[in-house]
């Protein structure tokens, strides 16, 4: 989410108040033609960190209130001066713009949302001309549903459509909805609904926006159900957008529900896939309050980004130093996994005082272009261990490859080109150092500080490598506890194991090699949510790995793990342990 306040403050944000008082990705939009909008994930600047934080002087006046027209322009000259050059364009206005400093809104004679005038002055339009004066655009924010400040007795007629007023656009019986229930939800059997979604879009249109954060939306943003299911709001706003004939992109916010992303695919051009990465502290992040998590949040949503819409990370903060609240380490890896998740590229930071390194973390034409260009996104290759490898093939044949050590001590991270498809040399670039770092047969290890990260452009230059398949509802395989086979229809061959809970195992019989020693075995597996498994061979000592959601559980991934075999046949067994394991589609071992 974003936004701010009782009624805008995500889950844990009110609890503090309470207290207080691998399958490779494919585009989703590969062979059409580039879209309009959202062709690349967009890159710029919002107001919400710096709005949410309680780092000393960003909020002199109270909670909140950093957000005013002279604080947007002063970011949108630093925006112009120092990142415009590299592709940031939007200046996002996020919430607050219609609320005074005590927090209560402002709305004018036919419900919508107004702009503060201590706040913004000059009015909203006025603020966007002067971003497009700058060559950027501008983009404002607005909540699911109608606020119930501006619901009055019943009886505010709505713009722009004769008879309708303000109950005749919600539930009779005023149903709250979105992230807070800050609002009614909106009844889109009445007519008079889809009437004020097209008031609420010709009015920022008419102000000249070009971009809209619809927040609170669900299912998701922390809330289930028929009440918060605003998937119909999204579509209206869609067609409302189309019919102002301005192009305005819309991005929709937080924390979605997975289950509907071809929802958020087909009606809007960007959907965050998280809670807010701010902790609402006295930085503007800090590592354990939701930067780390991406890492296990993401892989499930790769599929889904492409041309058109992409996976929204939330807010890049990385160019302040002490106020973002993170180690240099830090910074190079939040802004490592934006990049090659190809999320959004926008910053919370004060672009008027952004640090040396910070600037070269969000200035590296390189790692933008990753972001930028037509490859996929990344992928974990490996689970989700603390030492992790991700990895996606390029158009011209070339791999990214990024290595991460989650952990909060030094540890060294290899990349198995194995776990690529290729064996034998490969030279490795290092992006974020500009640096050719030379030839490296078979795979590359890094000794990385903690939280770190390494990036690279690996090209093969070694032979295709070829694999041995196993499927795990093979009648020759041993099946322990309440482990059984069941139809899959994403499957390899339509079955999978599953039921691997609570002492369920999965052995693979006769898995041969020619040699011994140890082998990258590549896992497909579904599990709705990430799941850990014990992995063994031949009876010896089990690993346990996690592995990342795939989403649901009808969509295949797959993960390498590295497992000792001997010469000749093998066993290879998977084991829930006294937990819930993934379902397992198949195993693939390299025949060298």
């Amino acid at each position: 989410m974003r936004s701010s306040s009782y009624f805008a403050l995500p889950a844990r944000a009110l609890l503090v108040l309470a207290l207080t008082a691998v399958a490779v990705p494919t585009a989703h939009a590969a062979d059409a033609p580039a879209p309009a909008l959202a062709a690349k994930p967009y890159m710029g600047w919002s107001s919400w960190s710096m709005q949410s934080s309680k780092y000393p002087g960003l909020n002199p006046d109270g909670d909140y209130s950093y957000l005013t027209e002279a604080n947007v322009l002063k970011q949108t000259d630093a925006l112009a001066a120092k990142l415009k050059k590299y592709g940031y364009q939007y200046v996002n206005i996020d919430a607050g713009w219609w609320m005074d400093k005590a927090w209560k809104s402002g709305f004018d004679q036919y419900g919508r949302q107004k702009p503060d005038p201590v706040r913004f002055p000059s009015g909203m339009k006025a603020v966007a001309d002067r971003i497009h004066a700058k060559g950027l655009k501008a983009g404002i924010y607005l909540p699911a549903g109608l606020e119930k400040g501006a619901y009055g007795d019943g009886k505010t007629p709505i713009w722009n459509a004769d008879g309708c007023t303000t109950a005749d656009v919600v539930y009779d019986d005023l149903r709250t909805t979105n992230g807070w229930d800050s609002a009614y939800k909106l009844d889109f059997a009445k007519p008079c609904a889809g009437k004020y979604i097209d008031s609420q879009a010709q009015l920022i249109a008419g102000w000249g926006y070009d971009f809209l954060k619809l927040d609170g939306v669900g299912p998701g943003s922390g809330k289930s159900g028929d009440q918060y299911d605003n998937v119909a709001d999204v579509a209206a706003w869609n067609k409302a957008i189309a019919a102002t004939g301005r192009p305005i992109h819309l991005e929709v916010s937080w924390s979605l529900d997975i289950g509907h992303a071809a929802d958020w695919k087909k009606y809007s051009q960007g959907w965050r896939i998280d809670t807010d990465v701010e902790c609402y502290c006295n930085t503007l992040v800090s590592w354990e309050n939701s930067v780390d998590d991406r890492w296990d949040d993401t892989p499930a949503w790769t599929r889904h980004a492409g041309p058109g819409g992409w996976n929204d990370l939330d807010s890049l903060d990385v160019g302040n130093g002490q106020m973002d609240g993170l180690t240099k380490a830090e910074r190079q890896s939040y802004a490592t996994l934006w990049a090659i998740a190809k999320s959004p590229l926008y910053t919370g930071d004060d672009l008027t005082r952004l640090d040396s390194y910070g600037v070269s973390l969000l200035t590296n034409r390189e790692v933008i272009g990753l972001n930028q260009g037509p490859n996929p996104p990344a992928h974990p290759v490996t689970p989700s261990d603390p030492q992790q490898v991700w990895a996606a093939k390029n158009t011209d044949g070339t791999y990214t490859v990024a290595l991460f050590n989650l952990a909060d001590a030094p540890a060294a991270v290899t990349a198995d080109w194995t776990t690529l498809g290729f064996t034998g040399n490969a030279s490795v670039r290092d992006l974020w150092n500009h640096e050719n770092l030379g030839t490296y047969k078979n795979k590359v290890t890094q000794a990385l500080p903690a939280h770190g990260s390494r990036l690279f452009t690996v090209t093969p230059h070694g032979a295709g490598l070829a694999f041995t398949g196993y499927e795990a509802e093979s009648a020759a395989n041993t099946l322990g506890g309440n482990a059984s086979v069941a139809d899959c229809s994403a499957c390899s061959d339509g079955k999978k194991v599953g039921n691997l809970y609570l002492g369920g195992t999965l052995t693979f019989r006769d898995v041969v090699v020619a040699k011994a020693g140890t082998y990258q075995i590549k896992v497909s597996y579904i599990s709705g949510d990430a799941r850990s498994v014990d992995i063994s061979a031949n009876g010896g000592g089990a690993t346990r790995h996690k592995l990342p959601a795939t989403g649901d559980w009808g969509t295949v991934s797959s993960v390498y793990v590295p497992v000792t075999l001997k010469a000749g046949a093998n066993t290879i067994t998977f084991d829930s342990g006294t937990g819930y394991a993934p379902d397992i589609d198949r195993i693939d071992v390299p025949k060298s």
